[in-house]
């Protein structure tokens, strides 16, 4: 008798066959002829090997014949499947020996083999090791599998999973492992490690000797960690950053590394037409990945012989203050998880740096004010970092080493805040000291030309009054444009300016004192808040002297005012 199926419907359907020597099927296989393409096969495993190269519509077989066949289609579509999937699976025993292995476990070199070996022995061990409870089903209890993960020389980076093979009697007899390669993963938390670090130590405000640093010291301390953190995050040693002047659109050059003067003197505005990628980037706050700088008309000119780059945008919460720019002389050098990395990176960046304009030099215990002022203007900016870290964790599901890392960035937040709120508490008055100022001949400030310019009366003259005790030579302004004409039209020794006026800025005055002198030294001053025109980064760059943060006491500003005159040429 035979057994089968087949749609006679289809025109010329190809049919099998399997006609074995005590079958008498002659006249069906001729029936068969008449409508369809018939395939005569004598033995089951030749039937396996046609049914494997081709498609046949039905296949008629003895019925003998019919549970054995089909028993060796079943297995020959396991051996497809677990030769198809892209893990490695292979049959560990007690002694070590692989029984069977996966075209995928195959194709890894012998160290791999060998580690996997030795790993399965391990956990064959361990699971005839466990005793199943009296009630408990052993087939059910052993089930368990472990997971492991190998390291291959540091090179290669895998993970497995162990099964146990239990026997009818409930004894562990082999061991099945899949394996699967773990390093592009590992990568990526590599990259997840350095990111939290940077961003610990970029916002790390508790220490006391970044208190007592001066404002371009804590500069060039950040400056160093940006260089250094970029350079272990993203792999890449040529990168700027600019921040953006709201006043004139302008994206000023903060901090650049290995790019040619050319490319850093060059005017970029935050515009999307005409202002290369990152005039693009900061006028649209999206990130953009250049994969070949000579095919993309936005570029401009970057790094030396560049092939490719990356842009992310330095976000406050919903401002854009600036651009992150990272170049490569390799074609297609980043990808998306570059991308998506840089834009976290740069949110510490960002907060890096407006929290150097928020710190005040002086803690004190009455200023609640301030430190709720600080942890308002960073609030959003940190959610967003929680946010971002964890969208990936969604994205990582199963990667619990990953997932951890991720986790410990949202943790490093709560500490992020405490640490401002203790940094940014400081004293609430002006110039403290300045009535117990006696005055006398100072062979440093005596007869010094000084311009001080400050839209606070009481500031600008409590300035003066202490000056003149010294017997130093002082011209006043209430703005930035009047101090701009003092300088245009007078010599001058110092000058010392708020940052914040009303038409003009401190970086304004700074620039127009640049213009007229290179070695003319400037002091800035300026009270708890944010430089919304980044003044004090962008002078500071350029060669500041210091910066004095109100309320500041009299011996500090006496003490700058030394240190600067010092660096004049001797008055005559």
């Amino acid at each position: 008798m035979l057994a089968g199926s087949m749609d006679l419907e289809q025109p010329r359907s190809k049919v099998l066959v399997l006609a074995s020597q005590n079958t008498a099927c002659g006249g069906v296989v001729d029936s068969l002829r008449q409508h369809c393409e018939v395939v005569e096969i004598e033995t089951i495993d030749q039937a396996i090997e046609a049914l494997r190269k081709d498609h046949f519509s039905a296949i008629f077989s003895d019925s003998a014949d019919f549970l054995p066949l089909e028993r060796a289609l079943v297995s020959q579509q396991a051996n497809l499947i677990l030769n198809t999937i892209g893990e490695g699976v292979c049959i560990i025993d007690g002694e070590g020996r692989c029984n069977w292995m996966n075209k995928k476990m195959q194709a890894w070199p012998a160290r791999v083999h060998e580690k996997v070996r030795r790993t399965c022995q391990e956990a064959f061990e361990l699971f005839s090791k466990q005793v199943a409870p009296p009630a408990a089903d052993p087939p059910a209890f052993f089930s368990r599998s472990k997971r492991y993960a190998l390291n291959i020389e540091d090179q290669q980076f895998l993970e497995m999973i162990a099964s146990p093979v239990i026997s009818p009697a409930g004894q562990v007899v082999q061991v099945v492992a899949v394996v699967w390669d773990a390093t592009g993963t590992r990568r990526l938390q590599q990259k997840i490690d350095a990111i939290d670090k940077a961003g610990r130590e970029l916002v790390r405000l508790e220490s006391d000797a970044i208190v007592k640093m001066n404002v371009g010291q804590r500069l060039k301390l950040l400056e160093e960690k940006i260089i250094s953190f970029t350079r272990e995050l993203m792999h890449f040693d040529h990168f700027a950053i600019r921040l953006l002047d709201r006043k004139s659109n302008k994206l000023e050059m903060v901090i650049s590394t290995g790019l040619p003067t050319e490319a850093v003197n060059i005017e970029l505005y935050s515009q999307t037409e005409s202002n290369g990628i990152s005039g693009y980037v900061a006028a649209t706050g999206r990130s953009y990945i250049c994969p070949d700088v000579e095919r993309d008309p936005r570029y401009v000119m970057g790094l030396d012989q560049a092939k490719s780059s990356l842009t992310v945008p330095l976000r406050l919460h919903d401002k854009i203050i600036g651009i992150f720019n990272i170049e490569s002389r390799q074609r297609a050098a980043f990808n998306e998880d570059d991308r998506q990395f840089a834009e976290i990176f740069g949110r510490y960046v960002a907060i890096a740096l407006n929290i150097l304009d928020l710190m005040v030099v002086e803690r004190a215990s009455t200023a609640h004010n301030v430190a709720d002022d600080v942890n308002a203007e960073v609030a959003g900016p940190l959610n967003d970092i929680v946010l971002d870290a964890n969208a990936l964790m969604e994205d990582f599901i199963g990667h619990d080493d990953l997932r951890q890392k991720l986790q410990q960035i949202v943790d490093n937040v709560t500490t992020i805040r405490k640490s401002l709120k203790q940094a940014a508490e400081g004293p609430n008055t002006s110039i403290l000291g300045a009535n117990e100022v006696r005055g006398a001949d100072d062979p440093i400030i005596s007869g010094a030309h000084v311009l001080v310019a400050d839209d606070e009366p009481n500031i600008r003259t409590t300035i003066s009054d202490v000056l003149r005790k010294y017997r130093a030579v002082v011209t006043t302004a209430s703005s930035g444009s009047e101090a701009i004409g003092h300088l245009e039209q007078a010599h001058f020794d110092l000058i010392v300016s708020d940052i914040k006026m009303p038409d003009k800025t401190g970086y304004d005055v700074f620039a127009a004192a640049r213009k007229k002198s290179q070695t003319l030294p400037v002091i800035l001053m300026t009270g708890f808040g944010y430089d919304p025109n980044h003044c004090i980064v962008r002078a500071s760059q350029e060669g500041l002297q210091a910066v004095l943060f109100k309320p500041f006491k009299v011996d500090q500003l006496l003490n700058e005012i030394c240190k600067a005159l010092q660096t004049q040429p001797v008055r005559q």
